[in-house]
Formats: structure tokens, sequence, C-alpha cells
């Protein structure tokens, strides 16, 4: 693919794809999470599977509401995620009152184990697709991004 320098609108001419930030964004964010995908996979792992245990893995307890809204989920599959992540013995739910009543999610030994294993992937993911930019680099488009975040106010967890 030809790359070509962003310039402004000079005619009715509408401006080429690959002059829009977008474009671009789209095009590196696509192929960083397909390979990130592959590793996890590899591992018996969803991206969905993923980003629920890295926030459990945050956190001692999580409510099952608290859980959907990290996953950005109906509540119908974010329980589908959970039974999943319990069935590989990694999640359990727990009760934190006598009258079981008020139920949490936690990880198991299993689940706490794998979960730095797995940010070790994600860290190998990373490094390839950015490690050639130098730490400032870095340091400043994590900022960018970050700021596009605050800006538009972001909330849901990218999980596909």
């Amino acid at each position: 693919m030809a790359y070509k320098k962003i310039t402004s609108k000079k005619s009715d001419q509408p401006n080429p794809l690959d002059a829009h930030i977008g474009f671009w964004m789209r095009f590196v964010s696509n192929h960083v999470s397909a390979s990130f995908e592959k590793r996890l996979v590899a591992k018996g792992i969803s991206v969905t599977e993923w980003v629920a245990l890295r926030t459990l893995f945050d956190g001692e307890l999580t409510s099952h509401a608290s859980m959907i809204d990290a996953l950005g989920m109906t509540k119908s599959a974010a329980s589908k995620v959970i039974a999943r992540l319990e069935e590989k013995g990694l999640v359990e739910r727990r009760y934190t009152d006598e009258s079981a009543k008020t139920q949490v999610l936690a990880l198991t030994k299993k689940g706490q184990q794998l979960v730095p294993q797995l940010a070790l992937l994600a860290d190998e993911n990373d490094d390839f697709y950015f490690g050639h930019l130098s730490q400032e680099a870095r340091e400043n488009l994590l900022t960018l991004l970050r700021d596009l975040v605050i800006t538009h106010q972001l909330k849901q967890i990218p999980v596909n």
C-alpha cells in the first residue's frame, strides 16, 4: 500500500481514504487486536474473557453488575462469559452475606496465576507493534489516545 501524506482538502474531490486519521487508527488497531486475539486463543481465552479476568484481577471482589458495566454487554451476554470462566476454573461466585443474596465474582487461584501470564502476552504484543518507538513517542501516543477518550467521554472498554 502506498502511503500518502495527509493534506488538507483543496478541491471538490473527497480526500482519499488514507488521508483520514480514523483510517490509520483502525488500520493499526485491527492488526494489533487480531495479533493479541491469536495469542489469547492459543491459551484458550477470548478477548472478552481476558477483559473480565483482568478486571477481576484489579479488585478482590466484583459484583455481577460491575462486571456487566466493565464488559459493556447485556446481562445475558456477560453471564455467558462468566459461566465460561467458571467452567474453566478461573472464576467463582461467592456470597457476601449469610442470606446468600449478594453475589460477587472472584478469581480462583488458577485465575490469579493465569492473569499475569496473559498480561505478558499483551506486553509482548505491544512490544511487537510499538517497540520501535522511543519511550517518549510511546508515552506521547498514550497521552493522545487517553486525551481522546477523556474529550469524547468514551467509557466502554473494547472487547471485540
